[in-house]
C-alpha cells in the first residue's frame, strides 16, 4: 500500500507514531498488521521501520474526536512489541499522553486558545480521563520553553497533565486485591492501580540494592526468574488472569532514596528494565506512597513541600499526589497531576514494509 500521514513524537522519555484514526483501517487485524510494518515488527533491530529497537521507542498513539462529553479527543495507546509480531492495547502510556494534546491542537481537532490550551482528553485503553494544558502564544502550539524532565536532553513547554478516574484503571480498583500488603512467594508486595497496574517489592527482599544500572538487573537471570515468578502470582490476585503473554502488571523494586527523592525504583516493563519510569506508572507508585504500611511508604522519605519525588536510573520524576486513606484499604484520590515536555520530530508520510510473509535476517 501507498504511504500514511504520520507524526513522529517524543513525548516525555519515550517516542511513537502519532495517526488519526481516520486514517487507520477500522478492522483491528488489518490495522495490528499495518502497525508492525510500520514499526519494522517483529525484528530486533527493527531495521526495516521507523522503531527504534526498544519498547519506549515502539509506541503508537491513535488520535480522533470524541464522543464522550467529557473529552475533546480519544487516545488509544498501543505498545508495539520489537522482536515479536505483537501490538497490546492493554495498558496506557503516559509518557506518549504528553504528546496528544499539541498534536490534537496541530491537527486540528481542537482549537487553539490566545496564550494557553486545554485539552480533555479520554484515554480509551482504561476509560480514564485527563487534561492536558500548554503553550500556544498567538493560537499556536509552542514547543520551546524553559522545563526540564530527567531522561530527556534540554528543555522544552512544561505540559501540566492532571487525572481523574485513573484508580482501577485496569483492575477495577486502586488496591485490587483489597489489601495494602500481600505476601508472594515469602515476599511482601504491595499490588496497585492508579493508571499503571503495578507490583511494589523492596528490593532487598530480592537480593537487590535498588540503585543498580538497568543494565545489570537485566543481566541478573535469578532475579529474572524471580520476578516472573512473583509476577504470575500477583497478577492472578490482581484479577488479570495469566500475565504470561501481556505487558502488565509492571514490576517494580523500591529502595531508599539516594538523593533528595523520596523513594528509589527500578521498573521492569516487564521484562527489560526501564531507563526512567512511566508516566503513570510514576503516578501510582506515588500513589503507594501516600498510602500507609504500603511497600513503598515503608522505604519513603517523606518531603516537606508535599512532592512525591521518585528516583530512577537516570534521574526523578515529581507527581503531586493528595488522598485520603480511611483504612481497610479505603483510599479517595482528590489530586493526581504531573508536569511532562513533548515534542513534535517530525511531520509527513511513513511507508510500511509491504504485506506478506516475514522472513529475519540477523547477519
Amino acid at each position: 500500500m501507498g504511504g500514511i500521514a504520520c507524526t513522529w513524537m517524543r513525548g516525555g522519555t519515550s517516542k511513537g507514531a502519532f495517526f488519526l484514526a481516520a486514517d487507520l483501517p477500522s478492522d483491528l487485524r488489518e490495522r495490528d498488521d499495518l502497525l508492525l510494518r510500520v514499526m519494522g515488527s517483529p525484528d530486533p533491530r527493527q531495521i526495516d521501520g521507523i522503531g527504534g529497537a526498544h519498547p519506549l521507542t515502539s509506541k503508537v498513539a491513535v488520535i480522533g474526536p470524541s464522543d464522550d462529553p467529557r473529552a475533546d479527543v480519544d487516545y488509544l495507546f498501543l505498545q508495539v512489541a520489537v522482536d515479536q509480531a505483537l501490538v497490546s492495547s492493554a495498558q496506557n502510556c503516559g509518557n506518549i499522553l504528553a504528546g496528544v494534546g499539541p498534536f490534537a491542537v496541530e491537527h486540528g481537532l481542537v482549537p487553539a486558545d490566545s496564550e494557553r490550551t486545554s485539552v480533555r482528553i479520554r484515554m480509551v485503553n482504561s476509560d480514564g480521563f485527563a487534561t492536558a494544558t500548554f503553550p500556544t502564544p498567538g493560537g499556536q502550539v509552542d514547543h520551546a520553553g524553559s522545563c526540564e524532565i530527567a531522561g530527556v536532553p534540554g528543555a522544552a513547554a512544561p505540559i501540566s497533565i492532571a487525572f481523574s478516574g485513573t484508580a482501577g484503571s485496569t483492575c477495577g480498583t486502586l488496591l485490587p486485591t483489597g489489601r495494602v500488603v500481600d505476601t508472594v512467594d515469602g515476599v511482601d508486595v504491595t499490588c496497585i492501580d492508579n493508571g499503571m497496574p503495578t507490583v511494589l517489592i523492596a528490593a532487598a527482599d530480592l537480593g537487590a540494592t535498588g540503585h543498580e544500572n538497568p543494565a545489570d538487573l537485566e543481566a541478573d537471570t535469578d532475579l529474572a526468574d524471580r520476578l516472573a515468578h512473583i509476577r504470575s502470582q500477583a497478577g492472578k490476585l490482581m484479577g488479570l488472569g495469566d500475565v504470561s503473554t501481556t505487558t502488565v502488571p509492571k514490576m517494580t523494586l523500591v529502595a531508599a532514596p539516594l538523593g533528595d527523592g523520596t523513594l528509589d525504583t527500578r521498573t521492569f516493563i516487564p521484562v527489560r528494565c526501564h531507563t526512567s519510569i512511566g508516566v503513570l506508572g510514576a503516578l501510582t507508585v506515588g500513589t503507594a506512597v501516600r498510602i500507609p504500611g504500603s511497600v513503598a511508604d515503608r522505604l519513603s522519605r517523606h518531603r516537606d513541600d508535599g512532592v512525591v519525588r521518585i528516583e530512577h536510573p537516570t534521574g526523578y520524576f515529581d507527581v503531586d499526589i493528595d488522598l485520603t486513606y480511611t483504612g481497610d484499604a479505603g483510599v479517595d484520590i482528590r489530586r493526581a497531576a504531573v508536569i511532562r515536555t513533548a515534542r513534535t520530530l517530525f511531520d509527513g508520510t511513513v511507508y510500511p514494509r509491504p504485506a506478506g510473509p516475514h522472513t529475519e535476517d540477523n547477519s
